[in-house]
């Protein structure tokens, strides 16, 4: 098991979680099912965190697993306590997902879409898992991706079945994506918004991320490729603007973060809730960055946090209101 811990900044849909550099972890935003209840603050050296909806995971250097926030599904059920040898953790809207050291898979949660289906005790070689709100993606050590869930979008559309050499994959909410060696991208599911439209970049794609109906590509040469749904200006050409120097991207539910090589941050799409407010352009060193619904958060050094967008539910509050 690695031990090794990093910042990490994870959201839900009104919480964020922060794993800072001791192991621990804090909580911001919506507390109504629980998601920033006081129980993290016994958890110590954290070394993974994740984020559904109304509930969050924490992966511990021993290989366990704690769970915290809303139960009504089961994905904060106490079968988590008998995982050991966890190297990896997500979650979906309602459902959890643990990668096991011996490559196997185990699921807990909501189960209305299959999104726990035994199908995922049949895998073997798993090294890496994502979410989608209703399906996972499982990334097999031979390159090769088996899901399961929901298909009513035909997330889980046998066409993945021919992907071979991947090396990363991302979910938005009802489509998926995969990254390939070759820095070839595939994408299925949804597709009501171009989700999946064919898309030309103009060099190799390192990194990918999802929104909730549109995807985000990081290029080799540092700038950006976006596609998919446009209504609130995702895929805005602003991204075109930047000068090849974008380290690391991330989205929320319908806007995108871009984190410079200098710390600085840009950001596009709806702004409806101030989640692309001009605040951010007067951040420098950050480290991380990670969207919500409708909040950014960034991570700088010295496990300063900073929040902006909706704060409707204390999601941009730099302590946690618990209730």
């Amino acid at each position: 098991m690695m031990t090794t811990t990093k910042h990490v900044v994870c959201c839900g849909m009104y919480h964020s979680v922060v794993l800072l550099s001791d192991g621990t972890i804090q909580c911001h935003g919506d507390n109504s099912k629980n998601q920033c209840d006081s129980v993290h603050d016994t958890f110590t050296d954290v070394i993974q965190i994740a984020c559904g909806a109304y509930h969050s995971v924490a992966l511990l250097s021993n290989g366990t697993v704690r769970c915290w926030g809303d139960n009504d599904y089961q994905q904060c059920a106490p079968v988590y306590k008998t995982f050991t040898d966890v190297i990896q953790v997500a979650c979906g809207a309602h459902h959890s997902v643990a990668v096991l050291a011996d490559g196997t898979v185990r699921c807990w949660g909501d189960n209305e879409f299959d999104q726990c289906d035994i199908v995922h005790l049949t895998f073997t070689d798993v090294k890496k898992v994502a979410c989608g709100a209703w399906h996972s993606v499982t990334l097999l050590s031979d390159g090769t991706v088996r899901l399961w869930g929901s298909n009513m979008y035909n997330q889980c559309d046998p066409v993945h079945r021919w992907f071979t050499g991947v090396f990363q994959i991302a979910c938005g909410l009802h489509h998926s994506v995969v990254l390939h060696y070759d820095g070839t991208v595939h994408c299925w599911g949804k597709n009501t918004t171009n989700q999946y439209d064919p898309v030309t970049f103009q060099d190799k794609v390192i990194q990918v991320a999802c929104g909730f109906t549109h995807s985000v590509a990081l290029l080799s040469d540092g700038t950006v490729a976006c596609w998919g749904d446009n209504s609130k200006n995702q895929c805005d050409p602003v991204h075109l603007t930047f000068r090849r120097n974008v380290i690391q991207i991330a989205c929320g539910a319908n806007h995108s973060i871009a984190l410079m090589s200098d710390g600085t941050v840009e950001c596009w799409g709806d702004n409806s809730d101030n989640q692309c407010d001009s605040m951010y352009q007067t951040l420098t060193g950050v480290m991380q960055i990670a969207g919500g619904n409708t909040h950014t958060v960034a991570l700088l050094p010295d496990d300063i946090i900073q929040f902006w967008g909706d704060n409707s539910r204390n999601q941009c509050e730099s302590i946690p209101q618990l209730w």
